[in-house]
């Protein structure tokens, strides 16, 4: 009898899915795998298929088919391309979805695996941050599971046990502080990409790095626990902690704080949300807390880091200003990779786009799309002005 558990893989190209790839590699006796998908990274994907006998790859680019064809031409993995080719293979019955497509782009998807009632390894953030109500309904209609692959939301789920709200003082979401945590608002003026990139403690790809730069990663984070765990935003505070030890705190009523530990390798979340809710051995470096000395907890800077602020505002506004926050950094974030913008202008950027676009009531997932489509549009002119 096999009792292996079928898992798909979204985004198996990039940081999260490489890890990904790791782990389902190593339990090759306790995971099979459906389906994989990458955007453009046809030899990546290609090999990955390969390796773990994938059933079906899919290129989200259309102009690559061909090329991903040829590539899986002598085996019998299935071939398809485009985002409704994304959309069917979220919807092929894998017990386990990993959505781990960046930004935006995996939220059909993402949205699909939840309606066939499937446990979502959830790594798209975007999802909750630009639907967050509208999924969470979705969740609950459809039955599906979400369980957190943020290290930092991984760590909530890890220590909150289903706890009812008023038993909850307040969340506290660790932040490592980026690389550039101690510059100062003169010296960030002349952050290069190269810099930007160099995350002190996480090896992440490009565009969850920026982010972490400039604090937006962690104003997102912010956002998607409010639609995961039953806190209002007040009761849900950010911490600076360089070390990236604690990955973050749930303190209780009683004055209990519980947090969970771990080296910063998202391995440890990633096996979380395949194996629970048991656990699966994975190597990653073990905590030596005598070589560590210390841990360090500081407040962070908004005036520094106004993403955080920005965030803040977007989910207190509700409606479609997360969205419109979420757009707006994604086209900026690009620009500044394209040497188009500079590091500062990020946040200048998204806040320009909140204050002309402004909010309005969030109605269906089709709003929430068009929504997008516009702020793109538009902040792509703003930039091109300049």
């Amino acid at each position: 009898m096999n009792l292996k558990k079928s898992v798909s893989v979204f985004g198996v190209t990039g940081s999260v899915g490489t890890s990904t790839v790791d782990i389902l590699k190593t339990h090759a006796d306790k995971y099979c795998v459906d389906a994989v998908t990458a955007h453009r990274n046809v030899d990546a994907l290609a090999k990955t298929a390969r390796d773990l006998g994938a059933k079906c790859a899919v290129i989200g680019d259309p102009d690559c088919f061909s090329q991903l064809r040829d590539a899986l031409s002598d085996t019998d993995i299935e071939v398809t391309a485009g985002e409704d080719a994304l959309v069917e293979a979220a919807s092929r019955p894998s017990d386990i979805v990993i959505a781990a497509i960046v930004g935006a782009a995996g939220l059909k998807p993402t949205l699909a695996a939840i309606r066939r009632g499937a446990r979502v390894g959830l790594a798209n953030k975007e999802t909750l941050v630009c639907a967050g109500s509208l999924m969470s309904r979705e969740v609950v209609a459809h039955g599906a599971t979400l369980i957190p692959v943020d290290s930092e939301h991984s760590a909530i789920f890890q220590v909150l046990e289903d706890r009812a709200e008023d038993q909850i003082e307040r969340i506290l979401l660790t932040a490592s502080g980026g690389p550039f945590r101690a510059w100062s608002l003169n010296e960030m003026k002349s952050v290069t990409r190269a810099q930007a990139l160099a995350h002190p403690n996480w090896d992440m790809g490009a565009k969850i790095s920026i982010d972490s730069a400039t604090m937006m990663n962690k104003g997102l984070e912010l956002i998607e626990a409010r639609h995961l765990f039953p806190v209002p935003e007040e009761r849900i505070e950010i911490v600076v902690h360089p070390q990236s030890v604690v990955h973050s705190m749930v303190e209780y009523a009683d004055g209990s704080v519980l947090a969970q530990l771990g080296s910063p390798d998202m391995r440890t979340p990633i096996a979380y949300a395949l194996s629970w809710p048991e656990r699966i051995k994975v190597d990653v470096p073990r905590l030596d807390f005598a070589t560590i000395g210390g841990l360090n907890f500081e407040a962070p800077d908004i005036v520094r880091f106004p993403a955080l602020r920005l965030a803040r505002e977007a989910l207190q506004a509700g409606g479609t200003l997360p969205t419109v926050l979420n757009a707006a950094n994604e086209v900026a974030v690009a620009a500044f990779l394209g040497d188009k913008i500079g590091f500062l202008a990020i946040a200048e950027i998204v806040e320009d786009m909140m204050d002309k676009i402004g909010k309005e009531d969030l109605v269906d997932l089709d709003q929430v799309f068009a929504t997008d489509t516009m702020v793109r549009r538009e902040t792509a002119a703003r930039i091109a002005a300049v």
